[in-house]
C-alpha cells in the first residue's frame, strides 16, 4: 500500500525542488534540492535573506510557478504537471492568499470581496460555509464595515478584509506573503495573533512568507533559507533568537 502525504499529517509537501532562472552562464539557482512538508493545521514561517528563494518556494507550493526539477504536493495532489485551468481551480478551491498590498478589489465592498473566492467558482456558500464567514466577521470586527469600500478603511482593516476572504473557504492552506509589511506595529501584531489564532483555534495551515524577526516569532516553525537551501528548520523561537541567527547567517554571507 502506497503512503500517502495526508496520513503523514502533510497539507503540503516538495520533493528535490529546483528552480534556476535564464540559461547558461548568466542563469540563476533560486532553489537548489529543496524538500520539506507543511504539516496540517500548523503555522510556519519562511525566512531568509532577499534572494535566498523564499519566494520562489511559496509561488511553486502554492501553483503559481513551476519548478525546473523536483515534485510539488497539495494533499494528495501532485500539482506539477497540471494544467493552467486545473491549477486556476486547485488555487481558487484550495488555497488562501493574503498579501502585503491587501489585493482587495475597489469597486467591491467588504462583503463582495470576502465573497468573492464563492463568486469565483460560480457558488454560493453553505449554511455551514455561511455562519463560518459570520464567524469571521465577527471575530475580525468587520461587522460595522461590510458596506465600506477598502478606499474607505484603514491599512489593518483592510488586511482584515484580506484575511477574512483568506479563510472563507477553509482552503486546506493559507499563502501570506509579507501580511504585515504595509502595517505599522501594533496593527501588525493583531494581523498576526489573528492569524496565529486561525491556525491554533481552527486548525488552519499557514505559510508565511516573511523577512520580520518579530512577525516570525508567532509561528510555530521557522524555516531559514539560503542561497535556495534549507539551511534550518526551528521550532518556535524569539524574536531575539531568529535575529541572531538571522545576523549570523548574513556574516557567514
Amino acid at each position: 500500500m502506497q503512503i500517502q502525504p495526508s496520513d503523514l499529517g502533510l497539507i503540503a509537501r516538495v520533493a528535490e525542488l529546483g528552480k534556476r532562472y535564464g540559461s547558461g552562464s548568466g542563469s540563476v539557482t533560486a532553489l537548489d534540492d529543496v524538500s520539506l512538508g507543511l504539516r496540517r493545521g500548523e503555522f510556519t514561517a519562511i525566512m531568509g535573506p532577499s534572494g535566498s528563494g523564499k519566494s520562489t518556494l511559496m509561488h511553486i507550493m502554492a501553483g503559481l510557478d513551476s519548478p525546473t526539477s523536483g515534485r510539488a504536493w497539495l494533499g494528495d495532489t501532485d500539482i506539477t504537471e497540471l494544467s493552467d485551468s486545473a491549477l486556476t481551480v486547485l488555487r481558487r478551491r484550495r488555497i488562501g492568499f493574503v498579501f502585503q498590498s491587501f489585493n482587495l478589489v475597489p469597486t467591491l465592498d467588504v462583503r463582495g470581496n470576502i465573497m468573492l473566492p464563492f463568486e469565483l467558482d460560480g457558488r454560493r456558500p453553505s449554511r455551514d460555509e455561511q455562519e463560518w464567514i459570520d464567524e469571521l466577521v465577527e471575530t475580525l470586527g468587520l461587522g460595522a464595515r461590510l458596506r465600506h469600500r477598502p478606499h474607505e478603511l484603514s491599512g489593518g482593516q483592510q488586511q482584515r478584509v484580506a484575511i477574512a476572504r483568506a479563510l472563507a473557504t477553509r482552503p486546506d492552506l493559507v499563502f501570506a506573503d509579507e501580511p504585515t509589511g504595509n502595517l505599522d506595529s501594533r496593527t501588525g501584531r493583531e494581523v498576526l495573533g489573528l492569524l496565529a489564532a486561525a491556525s491554533a483555534r481552527y486548525g488552519q495551515s499557514i505559510a508565511m512568507v516573511t523577512h520580520d524577526p518579530i512577525a516570525a516569532s508567532h509561528a510555530d516553525r521557522i524555516l531559514f533559507l539560503a542561497d535556495g537551501r534549507i539551511v534550518r528548520d526551528a521550532g518556535r523561537s524569539s524574536a531575539e533568537d531568529i535575529s541572531a541567527f538571522m545576523l549570523g547567517m548574513e556574516t557567514a554571507a
